[in-house]
């Protein structure tokens, strides 16, 4: 690391002076980075650094009806609370992944990003305080500039720490974590609403914002853990004597132009998948209402189906990914899933148990998948920025869908806007196909077996020793 890198660190050693600790030498398991339950710890705080931010988002659809009454609003500019988060990351969530490689880093970014999602989701519930929407916007706007990006961080440090047969788990488990915190805010901030109510005597902008304040502090939570991994990231690299960018090779942005087609499709079918999930989610409660009858507090649970099950299934299904490989082809089924979800929910009058049920699988079924595929055709030094342009186009797709959605709704109503989200699934599936015979026609890896990938990791872990063993002699003169 050169001592620009060294200074700028927040979380280096006082005296800047290196650890004299060496992995597996009179270390406990638990502190030895290269040990298993080391890994575990780090883990735990990558999967909590996500936790506030994806608990925060979802608010408004958790107070869809309140939000709407209490600041007197139409379906259109509710849905600008969606849009305004998702308008600063067409730009800074493909900036914020250059920042992490070629500027701040991964750790000092990691904390800048999270503290814009603190501060964020603090002015958003004081433009409620104030009745102020106006502010409200700002404060998304503020809220998704860091949002957005801290994702983008937390899928440079997964692949950082365990890249490899491991990659598939550890991002299901992020996801597990992450529509943890959605699912939390969905069945409980009705309630904490109700309560903050009852403690004031009525409902109106006081209540909504107070409330709000209250969901702050998952966010603050989330600050904690981004500067302890930090830390540990820092002590691992100096223990391990290890490099960010071991190639020596930097990023620029004009590297963008050189992407392969494969990570092209790759964008196309996460853009045209996640718009057709997250806006839904975002008008559900209203939906469930208005066709099957059921109550708010119905509505809100039902709503809150796919992050339900998408916790306890995303550590499951990204195992399973890992034990056999196939990324595209689990991809093409959660995307074909999808769109059956969808036509039901379109077209029929069952049970939308049954679709949401559907939809919670396949949603955890394609991340695990998708997400891991980006590391299997960028090289390292080029993660963060391709993460961070995945998800630009990713919210440049949410911010138009959004508002798209909204005017529908107005004025079309709900049948239209389920077919339009059929539609959005019909890109997807189309770039999934093209994605397969890409792949299949250029030998790549990102369909290959479990066990084939592991051969070729050996077999690129072993020339890449005999060209350090090669280039030894030269080095030492």
């Amino acid at each position: 690391m050169t001592d620009i890198e060294e200074r700028q660190s927040l979380l280096g050693n006082v005296n800047g002076e290196s650890e004299a600790e060496e992995p597996g030498k009179q270390m406990s398991a638990i502190s030895d980075p290269t040990r298993l339950l080391h890994r575990i710890v780090v883990l735990i705080f990558m999967c909590f650094l996500g936790f506030g931010s994806y608990f925060c988002y979802d608010n408004p659809a958790a107070l869809q009806t309140d939000v709407v009454q209490d600041m007197n609003l139409n379906t259109s500019q509710f849905m600008q609370l969606y849009a305004w988060y998702s308008w600063p990351n067409v730009i800074l969530c493909f900036l914020g992944g250059f920042l992490l490689d070629r500027v701040f880093g991964i750790r000092l970014g990691t904390i800048i990003f999270s503290l814009f999602v603190c501060v964020g989701q603090v002015i958003f519930a004081a433009g409620a305080l104030l009745n102020r929407f106006w502010l409200m916007e700002v404060g998304r706007f503020v809220f998704g500039i860091g949002g957005e990006s801290l994702s983008v961080a937390q899928n440079t440090y997964a692949v950082n720490w365990f890249k490899g047969k491991e990659l598939n788990l550890v991002f299901g488990l992020q996801l597990s974590m992450a529509r943890l915190g959605s699912t939390v805010n969905m069945n409980i901030m009705g309630w904490v609403y109700s309560r903050v109510a009852d403690l004031i005597g009525s409902k109106g902008p006081s209540t909504l914002g107070t409330a709000l304040m209250i969901a702050s502090v998952t966010c603050f939570f989330s600050l904690v853990c981004a500067l302890v991994l930090g830390y540990l990231d820092r002590r691992a690299e100096r223990i391990l004597k290890k490099e960010q960018g071991k190639t020596g090779e930097v990023i620029k942005l004009t590297d963008v132009k050189d992407f392969p087609l494969s990570l092209w499709l790759i964008f196309i079918i996460c853009v045209g998948y996640y718009v057709a999930i997250f806006p839904f989610i975002g008008l559900g409660q209203v939906f469930f209402i208005e066709k099957f009858n059921f109550s708010p507090a119905e509505a809100r649970a039902i709503n809150s189906v796919v992050y339900i099950i998408s916790a306890p299934a995303s550590p499951f299904l990204g195992f399973l990914v890992d034990k056999t490989g196939r990324n595209v082809i689990w991809v093409m089924c959660a995307v074909v899933t999808t769109l059956a979800a969808h036509m039901m929910l379109a077209f029929t009058f069952w049970n939308p148990w049954i679709a949401m049920s559907l939809l919670g699988v396949s949603y955890s079924l394609l991340a695990c998948a998708l997400w891991p595929m980006v590391a299997f055709v960028v090289p390292d030094h080029q993660l963060g920025t391709a993460y961070g342009f995945m998800q630009s186009i990713q919210n440049l797709g949410l911010a138009l869908i959004s508002m798209a959605a909204g005017a529908i709704l107005d004025n079309r109503g709900y049948l239209f806007l389920e077919v339009f989200f059929c539609a959005c699934i019909c890109i997807s599936l189309i770039a999934v196909v093209v994605l397969y015979l890409v792949d299949f026609l250029q030998a790549g890896e990102m369909n290959l077996s479990a066990a084939a990938r592991a051969r070729l990791y050996e077999e690129t872990r072993l020339q890449e020793e005999a060209r350090l063993q090669k280039e030894a002699p030269s080095d030492s003169e």
